[in-house]
């Protein structure tokens, strides 16, 4: 049956012209529905890209697609939120993490070095934790995450348990560090936003989890990072293939319903 189905909804917004023509990114979403459920998930995507600290988007494209592989399970992340009192102890704990999950001081601050070339990149960097070089060949597009949800009941069941805020951004953000956590040549993840509003970011790994620390950049800094170090030289297109199609579906482990409402 068709209702038995699932999509992968997907939007990107933008600001003086499509991304192909320079246009600004303003804002993406990603969501899982079924086809009766796709209104809902349109309309969800559409209200968040209109409605953005970063500007009013001239251009949108929201599509959708049947997934033909089977949708993969996960817990989530465990999650620890780091209080600093800057930027500059937010950045120094980014470091010490990246450090902790293995990965050598030399190759964190050769990423830091080419930070702002890497700042206007719409999707994520892959840098090599054996050189410090950047290892896909997306140019300023980067490579994109995608196929991923939380369903919301079973997100604000554990944020209760849990007692973290329910915000849709902590729930975005976990279910992608999550995913990409998850693949055995991810080392770690380092992500800010690019959200001006938003200085919020976390360093991500299978073994530390998500940690969140609440000053990663200045406010009304439009320039984000994302960026995975990831030891994967021979098998990189699959892991790219891992990152852009694998369907995966956060879940509570004690929760079985698997739904997508």
């Amino acid at each position: 049956m068709e209702a038995d189905k699932y999509y992968s909804v997907r939007m990107r917004a933008a600001k003086n012209g499509s991304y192909k023509h320079g246009g600004k990114h303003i804002s993406g979403g990603e969501l899982l529905s079924t086809y009766s459920n796709m209104k809902q998930a349109v309309n969800d995507l559409l209200e968040k890209g209109l409605n953005h600290s970063r500007g009013n988007p001239d251009f949108m494209q929201i599509q959708f697609e049947l997934i033909d592989e089977p949708i993969k399970f996960m817990k989530p992340l465990q999650v620890a939120t780091n209080e600093v009192e800057s930027v500059e102890m937010g950045q120094a704990l980014c470091r010490k993490l990246l450090e902790k999950a293995g990965i050598e001081r030399k190759i964190i601050e050769k990423a830091y070095k080419n930070m702002t070339e890497y700042s206007g990149i719409r999707g994520a960097i892959l840098i090599d934790i054996h050189s410090g070089e950047r290892i896909d060949d997306r140019k300023d597009k980067g490579v994109r995450v995608s196929r991923m949800d939380w369903l919301n009941t079973n997100f604000k069941k554990w944020a209760d348990y849990y007692n973290i805020p329910k915000y849709s951004r902590i729930k975005e953000a976990l279910v992608l560090a999550t995913k990409v956590s998850e693949h055995p040549s991810t080392v770690a993840e380092l992500c800010w936003s690019d959200d001006p509003e938003y200085i919020t970011g976390y360093v991500a790994t299978k073994k530390l989890g998500y940690q969140r620390i609440t000053k990663l950049k200045e406010y009304g800094d439009e320039r984000g990072c994302r960026i995975f170090f990831v030891d994967c030289l021979r098998d990189l297109n699959s892991y790219i293939h891992y990152l852009e199609k694998q369907p995966v579906l956060i879940q509570r482990e004690e929760e079985n319903d698997t739904r997508i409402n």
